[in-house]
């Protein structure tokens, strides 16, 4: 491939990070096109988890041997078996050079470990993956090491020379550049789907949710339960001794909130706002989410502050009619929830089980008192 070539290759490869739409894909599109800019038949992007000491593999791409995943869930390594990205590479850099990329191939033997910028494990495991070489470019991310991209050819193939490693060296800058761009923007979904004081979901992420759920269950059946919380006495406690104590309450009840809802997988916590929270849960039974919302409301009984909390149930695995859309569920667990209040009932009341639930959900309702105005929201 010529300059020209190269020079489009990157430009191609930063520009299919920039479109990604998630972490994942922004990393397939790093490797992917890595292993294209440098006529690779596979690559690799791992990052350096300083806390566990390893060297995990988010992604392999192109032609992967047996065994290898395109987005492993536990391939790694322990990283003082591959001292390049955590010692060699701060040696470079405290004598005045940067972080360049290096070539490792199998032609010859196996050379003792401790060489600088040699691998004896990576070498082996090329061999055993039927690969002659490779070209591993570290990348650096807010001045430190984050991470190495890896791409390499099979046996028989031209081996990778030294500009090949310089323009992997430029490759991997792109690809830090493309990876600070992911993670701001995964922050900016963060903070756009969460709320600040508890850490659980908001209500934006509630409404994609709910109506990505509503669809799977018109589509499949697939059984969807809402849990509506009122946490009872905030407003006391507000008045009384403070917001400040009145936040603390908030955020104890929120971690109850996400240790019961743990017993349901896939669950969903929130934050409706203020003194409301709900549990949104896509394929467990309704008897399960009953079971987690009786826990949290013996749990939250038990608090030093507020006086326990009001939980209503709508599940489409109880009989209460049609669920045509996500609102209709949550007026269906929202006049739970009012039953709940009004019986200072100790556990949970639940729609379709208790029969003034389902009245009192068609009960006409003056737009200007519906707190709950579902909004179209786009996807987390």
């Amino acid at each position: 491939m010529g300059v020209d070539g190269r020079l489009r290759a990157m430009v191609a490869l930063a520009q299919a990070m920039a479109a990604a739409p998630t972490a994942r894909e922004s990393w397939r599109a790093a490797a992917g096109g890595a292993c294209e800019a440098l006529s690779g038949t596979f690559a690799a992007l791992s990052v350096w988890e300083r806390g566990l000491g390893r060297l995990k593999v988010l992604v392999n791409a192109g032609e992967r041997a047996e065994g290898e995943e395109e987005f492993p869930e536990d391939e790694s390594y322990p990283v003082h078996q591959f001292p390049e990205i955590a010692e060699f590479l701060h040696e470079r850099w405290a004598g005045g050079g940067g972080p360049n990329a290096w070539v490792e191939t199998t032609e010859g033997p196996l050379r003792p470990p401790g060489i600088p910028g040699y691998c004896h494990q990576r070498v082996a495991a090329l061999r055993r993956r039927g690969r002659g070489c490779c070209v591993v470019a570290p990348i650096v991310l807010h001045g430190r090491a984050w991470g190495e991209l890896y791409v390499a050819r099979p046996v028989g193939a031209p081996l990778f020379g030294a500009d090949d490693a310089d323009y992997a060296t430029v490759i991997a800058s792109v690809v830090a550049a493309g990876l600070a761009q992911t993670e701001r923007l995964e922050e900016v979904r963060r903070l756009a789907f969460t709320d600040p004081l508890t850490g659980l979901a908001n209500r934006r992420a509630v409404d994609a949710r709910l109506d990505e759920a509503i669809g799977a269950y018109q589509r499949e059946g697939a059984v969807v339960s809402l849990v509506v919380c009122d946490l009872n006495g905030l407003k006391q406690v507000n008045d009384t001794l403070g917001h400040a104590v009145g936040d603390r309450l908030l955020e104890r009840f929120a971690s109850l909130l996400s240790v019961c809802g743990a017993r349901l997988p896939g669950a969903l916590a929130a934050r409706l706002g203020g003194d409301e929270f709900c549990l949104l849960a896509t394929g467990p039974t309704a008897d399960e989410v009953i079971a987690a919302a009786a826990e949290l409301c013996a749990r939250a009984a038990e608090l030093e502050l507020g006086h326990g909390v009001a939980c209503g149930i709508a599940s489409t695995g109880d009989p209460i009619g049609e669920v045509p859309t996500a609102r209709r569920l949550f007026r269906l667990a929202d006049a739970a929830q009012y039953r709940a209040k009004a019986l200072r009932a100790r556990g949970p009341v639940v729609a379709g089980r208790d029969n003034t639930v389902l009245p009192l959900a068609d009960t006409p309702t003056p737009p200007d008192r519906d707190r709950r105005r579902f909004r179209d929201a786009p996807p987390p």
